[in-house]
């Protein structure tokens, strides 16, 4: 049955792949379990493996399985992208993120959408109580909590957990965040969007999940990523405090935030 908690509406899960052979037929399987009037896009990046033409035999046998073949690998960040538009232009009202490996266990996701009743989106997050990871390297841990840590006092956002990926909008809340403007990847992607939605006043609500390290596959993870979000979010936060300044010095117009 339906989570009765949840807003009314389609839902669309978008799940992003590249060389995801060894998992996508798994994780579509488990999010129609979880919801079963749920609905899953496959953004796949022209995956070399055969994840397309994998995702595309589920789709044969599923009409509620759907597969966005794109040209190539272009980053996290576009694939989500171009399944947000494709969603909106279908007519969905609820919009999901969701890893392909694993990391985001689609057994939650009546938990995440069941949080959008009283919020604009939805942030499955690690760091907040009753969240964990698993089989994660101590090292891992630290960078991912000094990076929010860092956006938290960068940013000056209530949120425990910028950089998660499991995250729910309703589709009035992307349509509002100028999602033609965004540029970003990987784990400032995240961030990126989070701060969208909260400088333009939309309900932000972090939910606790586990995350669980992917078994299959190799990781998308790297060095360039986790730079890039450092980089962006320092150059945000140094416009950021700058435009906080300027509204307190007597005699000078304030900036435009954006």
């Amino acid at each position: 049955m339906p989570d009765a908690a949840r807003p009314e509406g389609r839902v669309l899960v978008i799940v992003p792949t590249y060389n995801e052979a060894e998992n996508i037929a798994a994780i579509v399987g488990r999010v129609r379990a979880a919801v079963e009037d749920v609905h899953v896009l496959v953004a796949d990046d022209n995956s070399p493996d055969g994840t397309g033409r994998l995702a595309d035999e589920l789709a044969a046998a599923d009409d509620h399985v759907h597969v966005l073949h794109r040209a190539g690998k272009e980053g996290l960040g576009a694939a989500y992208l171009a399944g947000f538009r494709w969603g909106l232009d279908q007519g969905f009202d609820i919009l999901v993120e969701l890893d392909a490996d694993g990391s985001h266990q689609p057994e939650q996701l009546p938990a995440v959408l069941s949080a959008l009743a009283d919020a604009d989106m939805v942030k499955g997050s690690r760091w907040v109580p009753g969240g964990t990871v698993v089989n994660w390297p101590k090292s891992r841990e630290v960078l991912s909590r000094g990076g929010n840590l860092w956006t938290q006092l960068m940013l000056g956002v209530p949120v425990k957990d910028a950089t998660g990926g499991f995250n729910a909008f309703r589709a009035d809340t992307l349509r509002g965040l100028g999602l033609d403007d965004v540029a970003s990847a990987g784990y400032c992607f995240q961030v990126d969007l989070t701060w969208r939605a909260l400088k333009a006043g939309y309900r932000v609500k972090e939910v606790p999940i586990t995350f669980v390290e992917r078994e299959f596959g190799t990781s998308k993870m790297s060095q360039r990523i986790v730079v890039e979000a450092l980089l962006r979010t320092t150059w945000w936060g140094v416009k950021y405090r700058a435009q906080q300044l300027s509204r307190h010095v007597p005699g000078r117009r304030p900036a435009v935030s954006g």
